[in-house]
C-alpha cells in the first residue's frame, strides 16, 4: 500500500524509477513525512511549492525562478543578488549545506546561475556564480564540487594582485553530464554534452562532446 503510493507520488513528480522491493515501508514513511514538511515549509518561507530543509537561507527571494518539484536540501543558503534571475529548473536538487553566491564584492554585480531541468548536485557544493553559471538539463554531480566563475588577473607586477580585477567569462555545462565529487571549475570551462568528468579533476578549459575528461588539470582521457 506505502510503496504503491510512493510510487504513484513519484510518478506525478516526474520520475520514472521503480522502488526497490526490499524498502521497508517504516523509510518510506519517514521520506514522504520529511518531503512534507520540507513542501510546508517552502510554502510558507517562499510562497511557492519548493521542499525547503531546515535553516535554509533565500536571499532576494523575488529574483528567483523555481520549476517543479526542485528540493534545497538544509543548512543552504543562496544569494539571489545578481544581475539575472536565479533559475532553477523542474526537479533541481542542492544537496546540504551548499552555497551560492552571486556578487563576491561591491565592485561588480554578479551574473548568475542558471540549472536545467533534473540537475541535481550533492551535499557541500559552492556555487561561485559572479561570473555567471549555467548548467544543462540532466546534470547529475557528487558532493564537494565547486565553481569558480572568476578568475584574478596578476599581468601587472607593479600593482598588487587584489587591485588588478577579475576575469569573468563564466563557467558552462551541457546537458547529460556526470560530475563526480570534489571536481572544481574555474572560469571559462566548458563542457560539453553526453560527458562524464571524473572526481577531483580541476576543470579549465573547452571539451567537446562525448568525452570523459579527468586530471589535474583536466584532460580528455576517452571518447565515449
Amino acid at each position: 500500500m506505502i510503496k504503491k503510493l510512493f510510487q504513484t507520488i513519484l510518478l506525478k513528480m516526474g520520475k520514472s524509477y521503480s522502488i526497490d522491493e526490499s524498502i521497508p515501508d517504516s523509510l518510506l514513511i519517514s521520506v514522504l513525512i520529511n518531503r512534507f514538511l520540507m513542501l510546508v515549509r517552502g510554502m510558507f518561507f517562499l510562497r511557492k511549492k519548493v521542499f525547503l530543509g531546515k535553516s535554509c537561507k533565500v536571499l532576494n527571494k523575488s529574483n528567483f525562478v523555481f520549476g517543479k518539484s526542485v528540493t534545497i536540501e538544509r543548512h543552504t543558503v543562496l544569494d539571489g543578488y545578481a544581475k539575472n534571475k536565479i533559475i532553477l529548473g523542474d526537479g533541481v536538487k542542492i544537496g546540504a549545506y551548499s552555497c551560492l553566491t552571486t556578487t563576491s564584492h561591491l565592485s561588480k554585480y554578479g551574473i548568475g546561475l542558471k540549472m536545467g531541468n533534473n540537475s541535481a548536485i550533492g551535499d557541500y557544493t559552492h556555487f561561485g556564480a559572479s561570473g555567471g553559471i549555467e548548467i544543462g538539463n540532466d546534470v547529475i554531480m557528487g558532493s564537494y564540487i565547486s565553481f569558480h566563475s572568476e578568475n584574478h588577473i596578476f599581468t601587472d607586477k607593479e600593482k598588487l594582485i587584489r587591485e588588478q580585477g577579475v576575469t569573468s567569462k563564466g563557467i558552462k555545462l551541457g546537458n547529460n553530464i556526470w560530475v563526480g565529487a570534489k571536481v572544481t571549475f574555474l572560469d571559462g570551462a566548458r563542457i560539453g554534452n553526453n560527458s562524464v568528468v571524473a572526481a577531483g579533476a580541476v576543470v579549465n578549459g573547452v571539451f567537446p562532446d562525448n568525452v570523459v575528461i579527468g586530471g589535474v588539470p583536466a584532460k580528455i582521457v576517452k571518447e565515449i
